[in-house]
């Protein structure tokens, strides 16, 4: 039996931009807005599953409570930790470290941020939380609310696309994506 997981991106941050990885920054008022659009007449869910940090947590908590749905953090559906990037905009990157940020764009998998986590270990990360989800809610639709690199790599799987192509994968502030997974946990996008 396949699990229904809709991903919702959290929304803008006050620090904005950047590469925020394990940050904890705080949504702004428009962040709340794009998460509160993003799930607007969406659903029905049977519960909540988000990253522990701020942005994803603090609006899965609210939208728990207006819905009476049970909310779990999973530790696993945080972002890329990008190491001595963590904060830093491509643009400031570009500058101070040109060309590892250019190897890094062209196979994250293949380079690592310094002190960052390799995307093979993030991919493997995500995909045991995904992995866990389909077991146990298996027949069920669960809200995700994550990371956008979290979503990247999970809709780059479902597209069948290189690993190459993961940073092209295209993901809003407050974006949602339906994906399937069934039971031997192949991805489908759905919706």
């Amino acid at each position: 039996m396949s699990l229904t997981l809709d991903l919702l991106r959290h929304g803008e941050t006050e620090l904005g931009g950047g590469l925020r990885g394990s940050l904890d920054d705080a949504l702004t008022a428009a962040g709340w807005a794009q998460m509160r659009a993003a799930v607007q007449g969406q659903g029905p869910w049977a519960r909540i599953v988000s990253s522990p940090l701020q942005r994803c947590a603090l609006f899965s908590r609210e939208l728990g409570g207006q819905l009476d749905l049970p909310v779990t953090f999973d530790k696993d559906l945080q972002e890329l930790h990008f190491g001595a990037w963590e904060g830093q905009s491509a643009a400031a990157l570009m500058e101070t470290d040109e060309q590892a940020l250019g190897l890094f764009w062209a196979d994250p998998y293949s380079f690592t941020p310094p002190e960052g986590e390799p995307v093979l270990e993030f991919s493997q990360r995500v995909r045991a939380a995904v992995n866990r989800l389909q077991q146990a809610y298996a027949g069920e639709r669960v809200l995700v609310v994550c990371h956008g690199g979290v979503m990247k790599l999970l809709l780059a799987q479902a597209r069948g696309l290189p690993r190459e192509q993961l940073l092209q994968v295209q993901v809003a502030h407050g974006a949602l994506f339906e994906l399937r997974v069934d039971a031997g946990g192949v991805l489908s996008e759905g919706g």
